[in-house]
């Protein structure tokens, strides 16, 4: 007696399955770890494994979709249906919201839509799934590269601006008269790089947000944050560069940028 519910694949049956199936879990792996490689280049937390996972795990419930539907229903996207609700949650989870912009977009979209190639490699489709996978890739590399050189793309840059101004020394070395006369010195550098900062960030139109700030033997350093666009960026670094009141002026590109 056959319980109900319960599906039997003999061996015969499960081999032809397993021969395609096979194909197109393989190709949903290539494929996703494609785009994951580009996501781990650019060190995102969604990289090669996440992405290769992602892909071949909506192509097989595409798979199991079709083969638990069977030829006794017309609806055989049942379970894959689902896979977009997932998807979904997985990456709501990748999209931070800070006090001041919105993080991981780019990675939950990306994620999406490796979860469509997968499941058009569950489908059968291989050319459709590569030429998506292409357009992918084109999307996050040669778009943005793109959207640089036109000048209008804001993206974030974190600046470091270093000046001697000095150490503190204890009046117990030096004397009292002389400790005060130092700190007042060290007071007054700090004063002078604060303001040339000020001056270079309103030119500019942006507002300082001190993301660090720290003094090692009397090397003050400044980190700050701007977002702008890449002209904004040069002129801003041309001008605290030129300030007399600043030793030095470094930029980093943010980690977190998309």
């Amino acid at each position: 007696m056959v319980v109900s519910g319960h599906f039997h694949f003999s061996s015969f049956e499960q081999l032809v399955l397993s021969g395609s199936s096979i194909q197109r879990l393989l190709a949903a792996c290539g494929l996703g770890g494609v785009i994951g490689l580009e996501r781990e280049w650019r060190h995102k937390d969604s990289g090669l494994r996440t992405n290769m996972l992602i892909c071949m795990g909506s192509a097989l419930f595409t798979i199991m979709s079709i083969v638990l539907a069977g030829d006794s229903t017309p609806n055989k996207g049942q379970v894959a249906a689902n896979i977009v609700q997932g998807i979904g949650f997985l990456g709501a989870g990748l999209i931070l919201h800070t006090k001041s912009r919105v993080l991981g977009l780019t990675s939950a979209a990306t994620v999406f839509v490796v979860a469509a190639i997968g499941m058009t490699c569950g489908a059968g489709l291989y050319i459709v799934a590569a030429l998506a996978t292409l357009l992918v890739l084109v999307a996050l590399q040669i778009i943005g590269t793109f959207e640089s050189r036109l000048g209008w793309k804001r993206y974030p840059m974190i600046y470091e601006v270093r000046a001697n101004v000095g150490a503190l020394v204890s009046s117990d070395v030096v004397g009292a008269d002389r400790a005060e006369a130092l700190a007042g010195d060290v007071a007054a550098a700090r004063h002078r790089m604060l303001l040339a900062i000020l001056r270079a960030l309103d030119a500019a139109g942006q507002r300082l947000t001190i993301q660090d700030r720290d003094n090692l033997a009397g090397m003050e350093r400044v980190s700050f944050l701007v977002t702008t666009t890449g002209k904004v960026h040069a002129s801003l670094l041309k001008e605290l560069r030129a300030n007399d009141a600043t030793d030095q002026v470094v930029m980093f590109r943010d980690t977190e940028e998309e």
